[in-house]
């Protein structure tokens, strides 16, 4: 499969990339399922309650089995109690769902080949800024007439990273990463060569 490298002169060039990696049928099924899967394990599932036995007290019985005329009682700290501990409390969970390394890869390069088909796909030879200013990556991606990009870049460029962090629309990040949310979500993708190799490395 080729794929056209562009410059900010508007010039391109040709460029050989793996069928695997880019030329993959689109499996709506299978990014379906690694979208679910992907965002479900940045669940953190940390919210917790405390039960009758995670709450304080409650070690002595509040008053005799028998002769008080009240219900019987074990301890203060039963649900039906005013401080007591919550009824079916909820716990600490993990919501991660189990997806296999080949689906896993099969789906990015099910998505990577679509955003090609889609001319949603920029691939240029380097994408860099001198220095972290967010001016200047804004006349950069005017070069390119662009305003919201994902930029995917290897080894990640700091200043291009730090120039980005306070635009709206426009984030930067390497080949580890690329995620299947962040690729569907943005509207265009600029993918330096050498990320681009890597990843077809990685994909084929």
């Amino acid at each position: 499969m080729e794929l056209a490298v562009a410059t900010s002169e508007g010039k391109e060039r040709i460029i050989e990339v793996s069928d695997s990696a880019f030329g993959r049928e689109y499996n709506r099924d299978l990014v379906h399922q690694t979208v679910v899967a992907y965002l479900a394990g940045r669940r953190q599932g940390t919210s917790a309650q405390k039960n009758r036995s995670s709450v304080s007290g409650g070690g002595r019985k509040p008053f005799r089995q028998k002769g008080t005329g009240r219900a019987r009682a074990g301890t203060t700290r039963s649900p039906l109690w005013r401080s007591g501990g919550v009824t079916f409390a909820g716990q600490p969970r993990n919501f991660s769902k189990k997806l296999n390394r080949k689906m896993y890869r099969a789906a990015l390069s099910s998505i990577l080949s679509e955003l090609a088909r889609q001319d949603r796909l920029l691939v240029v030879d380097n994408f860099e800024i001198e220095t972290p200013r967010t001016k200047a990556l804004l006349e950069k991606l005017a070069e390119f007439r662009l305003l919201d990009a994902l930029i995917i870049n290897d080894p990640l460029d700091e200043n291009l990273y730090l120039s980005a962090r306070n635009v709206k629309g426009v984030a930067v990040c390497n080949v580890a990463g690329v995620n299947p949310v962040s690729l569907i979500n943005s509207p265009k993708i600029i993918m330096t060569v050498p990320a681009l190799r890597k990843i077809e490395e990685v994909l084929s």
